[in-house]
């Protein structure tokens, strides 16, 4: 019977071993920064018109506050590159042209945020900027090289100050990628929303809607959460648009459920069963904090604030000639003290106190 020594066993195991270990050990490597130098060649700026010409509309970007925009040509070697940078009125607006804008062929890039990649080119929002860039025609450019271009121009993500300004996503349960939509303006609402009357959100009292289709139980539903500035204002747009829109009685199809929630008003538009769109709407949680630290502004009468300022002037005159006082006996105490202790010392000198009396005659 053949006996194993104990270094066989020990090399039979590392045999067995390795290829485990050694696959274990592979990584996928992803570049935070691809190293592609791009090059700023050309810098044109264009009137808001000239956006039709990149698959813009300008009423939806005037909308979003757009003024101008300006169109750059970045060169890396031999292969060309075009940029289009539009200026919002905010990051909020810019942000609302990046869901606009966006579809199913553009997903969110890795390890860059607020950043859309696909084959028809790349889009991102960078502080009050909406920048889309595309490979020029005849010129081939790979993902991680348009990956370096958006990095050598905003970066891999917006300021933490522009990140919190932009608006809460949807619930994410149920969302439909690239249909989510963040609407400033009665022209991309009615793109958005075709078959609902606009006309009764109220942008001009400074409504901001977000839209999303989800994917319910075999059929679409379109989620509207409209955010207004007051729930005073809330809750009367609410009031006109159950009153209008017939909201939460049952028509099948064309029912449109609805509730509101402070300033917030949510609505489910072609549910059609009641469950289907409380159970989206329950995905909602509005909560509200309440500061104690501050006191309320008092309301003081006109009377009242001109004695406080009268009363503040003559206190603030004591407090001067007191100063003024305790100044000149302080200086007379030091001087006697010096002269007293230190008679040599200069400050002691108190000849310059004396009356000089000339006694001359008065006749």
């Amino acid at each position: 019977m053949a006996v194993r020594k104990p270094w066989h066993f020990a090399l039979g195991l590392a045999v067995l071993v390795y290829p485990l270990l050694a696959r274990a050990q592979e990584r996928t490597v992803i570049p935070v920064v691809p190293a592609a130098n791009w090059h700023l060649v050309s810098t044109e700026p264009m009137e808001v018109s000239a956006v039709s010409q990149y698959g813009g509309d300008p009423a939806i970007e005037r909308e979003y506050g757009v003024k101008t925009i300006v169109l750059r040509k970045y060169h890396l070697g031999e292969k060309r590159a075009e940029v289009l940078l539009e200026e919002a009125a905010d990051p909020t607006a810019a942000y609302g042209l990046l869901t606009f804008y966006r579809t199913e062929a553009l997903q969110p890039a890795k390890e860059m945020e607020v950043t859309l990649l696909g084959p028809p080119g790349a889009a991102m929002v960078r502080s009050r900027f909406f920048i889309r860039a595309w490979a020029e025609a005849g010129s081939q450019i790979s993902e991680n090289e348009l990956r370096a271009l958006l990095i050598f121009i905003g970066g891999t993500r917006p300021s933490h100050e522009d990140s919190a300004r932009l608006p809460t996503p949807l619930p994410a349960e149920g969302l439909i990628a690239a249909s989510e939509k963040y609407l400033l303006g009665v022209e991309a609402a009615r793109h958005i929303l075709p078959n609902f009357r606009t006309e009764l959100i109220g942008f001009d009292q400074g409504a901001e809607v977000q839209v999303g289709t989800y994917d319910l139980r075999r059929s679409r539903v379109t989620l509207t959460a409209i955010n207004y500035p007051t729930p005073q204002i809330a809750r009367a747009r609410f009031g006109v648009m159950e009153s209008d829109l017939g909201i939460n009685q049952a028509r099948g199809r064309d029912s449109i459920y609805g509730r509101r929630k402070g300033s917030i008003v949510l609505l489910v538009l072609d549910a059609g069963e009641a469950s289907t769109a409380q159970k989206l709407m329950d995905q909602f949680q509005i909560t509200s904090n309440v500061s104690w630290n501050e006191a309320a502004p008092k309301q003081t009468k006109f009377i009242v604030e001109v004695a406080q300022l009268v009363l503040a002037n003559i206190l603030l005159s004591f407090f001067i000639a007191g100063f003024s006082v305790g100044g000149g006996v302080l200086i007379y105490l030091t001087r006697r003290t010096a002269n007293r202790f230190f008679p040599k010392w200069r400050w002691a000198d108190t000849e310059g106190e004396s009356i000089i009396r000339l006694n001359l005659p008065l006749d």
